[in-house]
């Protein structure tokens, strides 16, 4: 799934060892911290798939334009905004360019260390006249200085004296186009795809304030559309004993520091590059540009080396905090911790704001938020490093007076949350796979559960947290309805989408309807709980809210009654009221020309079907496995795997999961190693857009709760694990209410060590222990669950017949040029 060639096995680095210009490796070697984030473009600056510098929460708003309006689509669209360009340093010897693609270039290696979190190019060049150059530069984007971002650069001329200018730059991408080396026009004739950005033609940054002092360089801006403000300066350190001269430029666009050095062969050259970015919603320009001073001023008096060497102390934390340990394995391990990189890259100085689906590594789906934060994102965040998940829901909490207006804009009682956004306002043009997935709703209620059962965080719970249960909660209520039949009531959800984006617009999807009752349970239970525990918060509660005391008994009510889909014929849970009335999509006779299916056939077509994008039913499954039983698992599990498509990154993960725990062990095994190498293979061949944070995060979750077997049920830590045959163990690390464990899987044992913290007590397939520091838990396992061979097929539907008794038939949409014969029917 890579080229181990050019990409060789290292646990923990990635390292690429010949230079291709490519977007998938700017993806690959992006760097960045959660609010600022540098995409692996070579310091030359030249020639890119996309020369992106992003800051979480940066974006410009655009008016909506549909073909056909109707009350309540979404109206202002938002797309993240390419930050000014720091990261160009071009190096000129004998006035000619490095140049990559002209250039005879030996000895290239560029490496991501995951320990340091510093990205590392050196390589030798050497020109027509014969002059060999050594060049080494690194990057970082700091964790602990949310604002700072240092470059480094060392050229030796090492056989000959020449001049060598290098020109380091600021340079507004956003705007400048081709004159400043901006995406090639090839990339913007790309074919549809709606999972990229949308491009904006007018001027987004307008210039506020630029300037030069000494060798500190500025420009800020603000947005045209959503009044954002932006500013980034720039600090400039040279060092050598050669003689040398120094220029300045400052345009509104562009600021320049061109260093212009007599170099003698051997001594070598050294310029530091140190960069401040800051942004708001709010505060001006001018401000933010003192901000950057003071930043750059601070990591100024504090020394570089000291800045590296906190990056270390700060990933070395993170790493014992946070590895998974796959023994014997080392290029799983490899990819495993770059995927485990990724989101501390996306997630760790967020600090409040969301976590984009490509994190800042790329403008990929226009740098929104979606659900993939809470289902995929979160566990990560919640079980390894609490505050970020804390800082990530906090987001939500302050997106919650839109949602309350979205809600009322679809005649809703409660708050519905954004499909897709950035700033907290609706940004999907398209409802019917976008508003629609009401189901974001109980999404976000249920990672708030996770995290304050595995954290004990009944403070934020009681301040914040709380009212995206309640708020949430009344909208199921007044969404759903009930309908009686004898005397036996139900409650059903009619008119939503579920994570299956190939099905859109039904009736009780099941996905939905059990997420939504885990939803209106949840929000129940914990406003009981405040009322009892704390009256005080819940007096606040009900004044910030307006809770009445019966809400929760009717929530509790329709939890209780909730529809959930079943078919008596099949053995399975429909994926909505009408999904068995489709036919099936034959995924088994699709050409591959024709996948994705998305990009191949109008919606409409797709709709018809019984086919998958993604994990829907299975999805359920896991999330509230609890309320399944292991022989309803294993049967929709064999129904719904031939009908996946797998066209959507999410859903592999999940795949790998539930065959991990019915029994299809190599399958398990498979889809695993497809989520791991998503991004690092470019399997879905959009990676040049960014990293599939969602995916990542997915890959920790397969890991820990698929193979590893954690689960968390109802608040109680219980394992049952899995592991693949050729694994000799599995090693990882949980934080469970305060205490730091670490979870050992091996062939025959389980082991558990308390490292810090108070005793825990959890289940090891239904044996109780409790583990504390004096001494760990080790459980003998028999076996490491069922193992079913081989994978389901299509050949379950040869003679598969719905509840009325049709049968249910395969076939792949065709397009014909004549009027097709219609065949006989026959049952």
């Amino acid at each position: 799934m890579i080229d181990r060639d050019r990409f060789p096995v290292d646990p923990w680095r990635l390292t690429e060892t010949r230079y291709a210009e490519d977007g998938v490796s700017e993806t690959l070697f992006a760097v960045g911290n959660g609010y600022l984030g540098l995409r692996g473009n070579h310091i030359e600056g030249r020639g890119a798939h996309e020369h992106g510098t992003f800051l979480n929460g940066l974006h410009e708003t655009w008016r909506i334009r549909h073909a056909e309006q109707a009350y309540g689509f979404a109206e202002v669209g938002q797309t993240i905004v390419n930050a000014p360009d720091a990261k160009i340093m071009r190096v000129y010897v004998d006035d000619e360019p490095i140049s990559f693609e002209e250039s005879e270039v030996r000895d290239y290696t560029r490496s991501l260390d995951m320990r340091t979190g510093v990205l590392e190019r050196s390589f030798v060049w050497e020109t027509p006249s014969g002059k060999r150059i050594r060049m080494r530069d690194e990057r970082m984007v700091s964790f602990e200085e949310r604002h700072l971002a240092i470059l480094r650069l060392e050229i030796t001329v090492e056989n000959s004296d020449a001049p060598v200018t290098i020109s380091c730059q600021l340079l507004n991408r956003q705007d400048g186009g081709s004159v400043y080396g901006g995406t090639p026009p090839a990339a913007k004739k790309a074919g549809f795809d709606p999972r990229k950005t949308e491009k904006i033609t007018e001027r987004v940054l307008q210039p506020v304030e630029y300037w030069q002092d000494g060798l500190r360089s500025a420009l800020s801006y603000q947005t045209t559309e959503s009044g954002m403000t932006v500013a980034v300066v720039a600090d400039h350190v040279i060092e050598t004993d050669n003689e040398y001269s120094a220029r300045m430029l400052v345009e509104q666009d562009v600021a320049k520091n061109v260093f212009r050095v007599q170099a003698k062969g051997g001594v070598p050259i050294r310029i530091t590059k140190l960069v401040s970015y800051h942004t708001s919603r709010g505060v001006p320009a001018r401000e933010l540009v003192d901000r950057c001073r003071r930043s750059l001023d601070r990591a100024g008096i504090e020394g570089v080396d000291e800045q590296f060497r906190r990056q270390r102390e700060w990933l070395d934390a993170f790493w014992e905090r946070s590895d998974v340990v796959i023994e014997g394995h080392d290029d799983l391990q490899q990819a495993s911790r770059w995927c485990l990189f990724q989101l501390a890259q996306a997630s760790a100085r967020a600090d409040g704001s969301g976590v984009p689906a490509k994190g800042l590594s790329g403008s990929g789906y226009s740098g929104h938020y979606f659900w993939d934060t809470e289902i995929y994102v979160l566990p990560f965040l919640t079980y390894t490093t609490p505050q970020w998940a804390r800082n990530a829901l906090r987001a939500r909490a302050l997106m919650l007076p839109a949602a309350r207006r979205r809600a009322a804009q679809l005649n809703e009682a409660g708050a519905l949350f954004p499909w897709r956004t950035i700033n907290g306002e609706e940004a999907s043009a398209y409802y019917a796979a976008g508003t629609a997935q009401y189901h974001i709703n109980a999404d976000i209620s249920f990672a708030l559960g996770k995290y304050v059962r595995a954290t004990g965080d009944v403070d934020f719970l009681c301040r914040e947290g709380v009212d995206i249960a309640v708020e949430t909660a009344r909208l199921w209520a007044t969404l759903g309805f009930w309908r009686g039949v004898n005397g036996d009531a139900t409650f059903h959800i009619h008119g939503v989408t579920g994570p299956d984006e190939y099905t859109t617009v039904v009736n009780d999807n099941l996905f939905t309807n059990v997420m939504a009752r885990y939803n209106l349970r949840y929000a129940a239970r914990v406003v009981r709980e405040i009322a009892a525990g704390d009256p005080r918060a819940y007096d606040a509660l009900v004044e910030r809210t307006g809770l009445d005391a019966g809400e929760p008994d009717a929530w509790d009510h329709a939890a209780e009654a909730m529809f959930i889909p079943f078919s008596d014929s099949l053995g399975i849970h429909p994926q909505d009221a009408m999904f068995l009335e489709r036919e099936v999509w034959d995924l088994d006779h699709t050409p591959d020309d024709q996948r994705p299916l998305l990009l191949h056939f109008h919606p409409l077509v797709i709709y018809r079907f019984q086919v998958l994008k993604q994990a829907d039913v299975v999805l359920a499954l896991f999330l509230q496995g609890n309320h399944f039983t292991p022989e309803e698992k294993l049967a929709d599990f064999q129904y719904y795997d031939p009908l996946t498509t797998g066209d959507s990154t999410l859903s592999a993960v999940v795949q790998s999961i539930l065959a991990a725990e019915v029994g299809y062990q190599d399958l398990a095994r498979e889809y695993f190693e497809q989520s791991l190498f998503v991004d690092l293979g470019d399997l879905h061949h959009n990676a040049s857009d960014g990293v599939h944070v969602a995916s990542a995060g997915g890959v920790w979750t397969a890991l820990v709760c698929g193979f590893g077997g954690m689960r968390d049920h109802a608040g109680e830590l219980s394992f049952d694990p899995r592991l693949p045959a050729d694994w000799p163990s599995l090693s990882y690390s949980l934080q469970w209410q305060g205490t730091a464990l670490q979870v050992t899987v091996a062939r025959d044992q389980l082991r558990v060590a308390a490292r810090t913290g108070e005793p825990v007590t959890f289940t090891v397939r239904g044996v109780e222990y409790t583990v504390s520091e004096e001494e760990d838990v080790v459980a003998p396992l028999a076996d490491q669950g069922p193992v079913l061979k081989g994978r389901p097929t299509l050949g379950q539907f040869e003679d598969a017949r719905r509840d009325d008794g049709t049968r249910i038939s395969a076939s792949v949409p065709v397009v014909t040029s004549a009027i097709p014969v219609i065949s006989v029917f026959e049952d």
